[in-house]
This record gives C-alpha cells, structure tokens and sequence, in this order.
C-alpha cells in the first residue's frame, strides 16, 4: 500500500515530502496507463486473436505463439485496472482489496508473465528449427498449439507453488504445516528463476543459433515454404522489447530476495519509499508489454491487414452474400 505515514511519524519533513512526490509520480503514470494504454492493448490484442483464429488456415507458427501472447495480454489488462487503481499506485485509491483479492490478481499477473516469457523463448528456438530444418513437424503449426498448451499448464503449475507460500504467510499462524513456508522471498525466487532467468538463457542460446545459421547462406533460404524473412526481425525486436520491459519487474524481485531492506526492517524509510516507487514502476512497464506485443505485430507481420480486412468484409456480409464471395465461390467451382 502506497501511505507515507511511516515518514510522518519519523517527523523527517524530507522525507515526507520525497513520498509525497513519488506517490503523485506513479499515480500518474497509472492513469496515463489506464486512459491511454489500457484501451489500445485491448484493442488490439483482441483483434490479433480474432483476425488470427477467423483464418487457421494461413496461421503459421510465430501466428500461434503471438496468438498466446495476446491472450496473456488480455490476462494482464483484467489485472491492471484492479491493480493500478488499488492503493498500491493511487494516492487516494478507488477501492481497497483484502488479501484475498491481492493473492487472485497476483497469481493472474504471474501466469500471464509466464506464458509471455515462455512464449517468446519458444519462438526462438522454433525460429532456428525452421530455418535449420524446414518442412518439419517440430515447428509445424500443429505441434505449437500442443506446446502452447503446455505452456499455459506450466504457468498454473509454477504460480500455485508460488500461491502456497503466499497462502501460508497469511494462515501460518493457524496451521502448523506452514509454519516453514512463510518467507514471501521464496515465492519470489521460484518466479526469478523460472520465469527470467531460464528463458533469458535459452533465448540467448536460440539468438546465438540463429545469428549462426544466417552467416551460412544455402539453396534453402530460398525455398517458397519457409517462413517470411521479415519474421527474423520481429523476432529480434519482439525478443528485445520484452525482456527491456520484463527485467525491472523480475529485478525487483531480485531485490527483494536477496535484502530484506524493502521491507522496512533494515532499511531507512526513503530507501523504502525509493523501492516502492521502483516496483511500482516496473509493474506499470510489465502492463505495457501487453501494447507492445500486438502493435509490434500489427506493424511488421505484413500479412496482418490483409487478413483484417477480409475479417471485416466477412462481418459487413454476414446478413448477405458479398460480391467478393460469389467471385470466391465461381473460381473454386471452376478449378
């Protein structure tokens, strides 16, 4: 919670004054988020994954891991109005939440987390298996949507261990078998290690792979099966961006596994104060991944407006037969 009573009973009129700011600071980045970023993501992200699921037929595989990723998107924008107008981020909050409430939107926040971190590593790996191997199974479009699934199932699994250690911190006191397991901080180090530290890795293994494979131009790369080339630079870009936008939410966390200074146990209260407005924007960044993803996607997938066009012709036509489809439908009788 965003108070700044700790400062005034310390009688530190600077320090006061430092919370003060600060407070004001994050919350207007919370409503600049929510009016200007909150309805755009979910624009957008909407829109991925209806023009993507209205066309199976000519989704491929990067199709079907950015098609996850805007599901998580739409996963954090549920979170974020809940999140940024609670009083962790406003100086005068539109609701308060019990712990309950805090427990739902945080393992909600770490699934979404995970399936976008995830996806995006995969991407990689299956971005060298077809340039390496084309015409395979393993990054076929049907093999992705199982690994998909995988990786949602993942998700759930790795934040209810998450979810256990939160659950005991709050119930300790009352059940033995807890008692162990109230250090928020290992919680923590789970979402550290699992959803950064690993995908960080073997994206850096993937990039390394692929940045190997182009130097060795072959008679495949010009092969009409493979994928677009401008899919290697919204990968690059993608891969970039997510993790410059991801990284101060898990350093954060880093933070906080490693001190307890953030706590205020150890630590002074402008370097609590200072902490606390760092976290909470780091948090805001992670929120603008789920706009960064689909504009990026929009901007460099050049099949993407077409598609949407015909997606909205489709939905003008629905009452009626277009002349588009009678065309359509005369050269599929005709060949």
């Amino acid at each position: 919670m965003w108070s700044c009573r700790v400062s005034n009973e310390t009688g530190g009129a600077v320090e006061a004054e430092l919370c003060q700011d600060l407070g004001l600071v994050l919350s207007v980045l919370s409503l600049f988020y929510l009016i200007v970023c909150f309805p755009l993501s979910l624009c957008y992200n909407a829109l991925l994954v209806a023009v993507n699921l209205s066309n199976k037929v000519s989704m491929t595989m990067p199709d079907v891991y950015f098609v996850n990723m805007a599901i998580a998107g739409l996963v954090l924008n549920l979170v974020a109005p809940v999140e940024l107008l609670g009083p962790g981020f406003t100086r005068w909050p539109a609701w308060e939440y019990d712990d309950e409430v805090y427990i739902t939107l945080l393992i909600l926040f770490n699934v979404s987390s995970l399936v976008i971190m995830y996806s995006t590593t995969l991407l990689s790996l299956d971005y060298y298996i077809e340039r390496a191997l084309p015409r395979t199974y393993m990054s076929s479009v049907y093999n992705t949507k199982h690994v998909c699934g995988f990786i949602w199932g993942g998700a759930v699994l790795t934040s209810f261990s998450s979810l256990l250690f939160y659950v005991c911190n709050h119930v300790s006191a009352k059940i033995m078998e807890c008692s162990k397991m109230q250090n928020r901080e290992a919680a923590d180090a789970i979402m550290l290690l699992i959803g950064y530290a690993v995908p960080a890795v073997a994206v850096l293994y993937a990039s390394t792979l692929i940045l190997r494979i182009r130097k060795q131009a072959t008679p495949l790369d010009q092969d009409s099966a493979r994928l677009d080339p401008s899919t290697h630079r919204l990968l690059l870009v993608c891969v970039c961006v997510q993790f410059a936008l991801w990284t101060p939410y898990y350093a954060s966390l880093l933070v906080l596994t490693l001190t307890e200074a953030p706590t205020g146990r150890t630590a002074g209260t402008r370097q609590t104060t200072a902490y606390a407005f760092l976290c909470g924007v780091a948090q805001v960044l992670a929120f603008c991944s789920s706009l960064a993803m689909p504009l990026l996607y929009r901007q460099m997938n050049h099949s993407f407006s077409h598609r949407l066009q015909r997606l909205l012709k489709r939905l003008h036509c629905a009452d009626r037969t277009c002349p588009h489809e009678r065309t359509a439908a005369v050269q599929q009788v005709v060949t």
